[in-house]
């Protein structure tokens, strides 16, 4: 997704050092692969087992995949023994395979397990978290990450749905939320955001994204490129505010007198504004018109 934007934006060199946050199945890791000369190097990770098995079938020296979460950034690449890099991807959601193997939970227009976790070997699964949360912290959760209007109706169904059987199914769960939800969106699917809030707060995925934002500058070598692809307003608001934070100099208290010579510099410069997916790649892929690109490169101070 947001392939050779994604290229440009990274600028990436052939003896440079890259990290791929989200290898998914590792489309844009063999594009910079491909880019690469025999002294450049990649590392991969990614909270999936099923996404890591897919990247250890790259046979490329250049090339190593871990099992980690974004905020665990900082930790691979003091195992690798790699620091500064080049460049920094983030491509923030849930990835296409995950979405269409039905047994993952995350799609509500396939029958699989309610589990929609991105690491399968940990934490609860959405039918677990339904099984026991009260009424009130399942509206408040489909409330904050998904912004749903309707989210008290909602966790009200939900509620009183699991007295009758266990919530098991991702079919099960959409009809529900279908029952309590009066008017939607042409087009959209009235499970659409119930399903988005409960995987972004099962994966913890904005905590995950504001964990990891600062590791990347830290990580980044001056003239190094931190990209992000978000795709929907909770995470693109996070990635915008930070990197608008970091292109500003040091901001100073009201009312205290301090020179401008004095002040903290700027960390980082913003790259162009917000890229968005063409209307071509649109057509190939639906779900690349969410998509939004920011780049930002790391300065001196």
């Amino acid at each position: 997704m947001l392939l050779g934007e994604v290229l440009e934006g990274l600028a990436v060199r052939e003896q440079g050092v890259y990290v791929d946050c989200t290898f998914g199945r590792g489309g844009h890791s063999r594009a910079i692969l491909d880019r690469l000369g025999p002294g450049g190097r990649l590392l991969a990770f990614d909270r999936d087992p099923e996404a890591i098995a897919s990247a250890l079938q790259i046979g490329d020296p250049r090339f190593e995949a871990h099992h980690a979460r974004f905020g665990e950034l900082t930790q691979v690449l003091e195992r690798a023994g790699v620091f500064p890099v080049d460049g920094v991807l983030l491509d923030l959601g849930v990835s296409s395979p995950q979405i269409d193997t039905a047994g993952r939970g995350f799609s509500f227009r396939q029958e699989g397990p309610l589990d929609m976790r991105m690491d399968t070997t940990r934490g609860l699964t959405a039918a677990q978290w339904l099984s026991a949360a009260s009424q009130e912290e399942i509206g408040e959760v489909i409330w904050a990450y998904g912004e749903e209007r309707f989210a008290k109706q909602i966790a009200r169904a939900i509620v009183a749905a699991r007295t009758h059987s266990a919530l098991v199914g991702t079919r099960q769960l959409a009809q529900i939320v279908a029952s309590a939800v009066r008017t939607r969106e042409p087009g959209q699917d009235p499970a659409t955001r119930t399903f988005q809030a409960l995987r972004i707060f099962l994966n913890q995925e904005l905590e995950e994204l504001s964990l990891v934002l600062p590791q990347c500058l830290a990580a980044l070598r001056v003239g190094g490129r931190l990209a992000v692809i978000s795709f929907h307003s909770l995470e693109d608001r996070i990635v915008k505010r930070y990197l608008r934070e970091q292109s500003l100099p040091e901001p100073v208290p009201a009312r205290m007198a301090i020179r401008e010579a004095d002040r903290r510099p700027p960390a980082m410069r913003l790259v162009g504004r917000a890229v968005r997916a063409s209307s071509q790649e649109v057509g190939v892929n639906p779900r690349a018109r969410s998509a939004s690109l920011r780049v930002a490169e790391r300065l001196a101070f």
